[in-house]
């Protein structure tokens, strides 16, 4: 018999009650899920992403479930909006005590077609649109003085090329991995925890051309041990751990929710 002391554990240490989440692309098919389970735990909720009239819907379904709850459109490769929309949570609610980077894109093509633009605008969402909330949510966070949790969204494509159409998306995602790390470094001294979450494919509108290559998708589907892609409720667990108390000792690390993806070292 293990003679840790289960009593001595803090009641609710999963809840995110008190806490002020924001989720960056909160209106989208992962987004929605994580902001209305955030609030399920008790967190009060900010929903914000370029489209104003689809953060206020999931918005107005938080309200419905008795939490407090903000509609704020975002363009996360603009600093000053950025700065802005975190200025704006700050006076409302405030503070910020989490915050879930969910804003991504892919311009699939071959590497040696790969234009600039489409490079540039891969990085710009992914890479500095993580690197530019990261910033301005870590400052509101330090100047507050009471820690807080900034949760990435990475893949498992950070770590783990594929055959084809994916350079961009997979430097983007190294480049979101290591930001997560050096933040990590960085801000421990102040209380604040910095991860990621690493998912492999899963089933949104975002993944349809996945799906849609019948060949390409079973070599795909081939590499995940659990045999199946994954859902947008596959990632709330993860997710409600990294931003409650029951994480506070883990920061910097890449948490890989793939059902086994990360096991394979290549896909065959």
């Amino acid at each position: 018999m293990s003679d840790w002391d289960l009593s001595a554990l803090p009641d609710g240490m999963f809840s995110l009650a008190g806490k002020t989440a924001v989720v960056v692309g909160g209106a989208g098919g992962l987004g929605r899920p994580t902001a209305l389970s955030f609030a399920d735990f008790g967190a009060d909720v900010v929903v914000t992403s370029r489209n104003l009239e689809d953060c206020q819907a999931v918005a107005d379904e938080i309200e419905e479930l008795g939490r407090r709850s903000m509609a704020i459109s975002t363009d996360v490769t603009d600093e000053d909006d950025v700065a802005a929309m975190v200025e704006d949570v700050v006076s409302e609610f405030g503070g910020i005590d989490v915050v879930v980077n969910y804003a991504g894109i892919n311009v699939p093509k071959p590497a040696e077609e790969y234009p600039l633009e489409d490079w540039n605008t891969v990085m710009g969402v992914k890479a500095t649109g993580t690197f530019l909330v990261a910033r301005e949510v870590g400052k509101a966070m330090i100047d507050a003085g009471n820690g807080g949790s900034i949760i990435n969204v990475s893949s498992v494509r950070g770590a783990f090329a594929l055959p084809r159409n994916y350079l961009a998306y997979c430097a983007s995602n190294g480049a979101i991995d290591m930001i997560t790390k050096q933040l990590a470094c960085e801000w421990g001294r102040f209380g604040i925890n910095v991860n990621a979450i690493a998912p492999t494919v899963i089933e949104t509108e975002l993944t349809e051309h996945l799906v849609a290559d019948e060949d390409f998708a079973e070599q795909l589907r081939r590499g995940i041990p659990l045999g199946r892609w994954g859902q947008p409720e596959d990632l709330v667990g993860a997710l409600v751990w990294l931003a409650s108390d029951a994480s506070q000792f883990i920061t910097g690390q890449i948490v890989y929710v793939d059902g086994g993806t990360t096991t394979f070292d290549s896909i065959d």
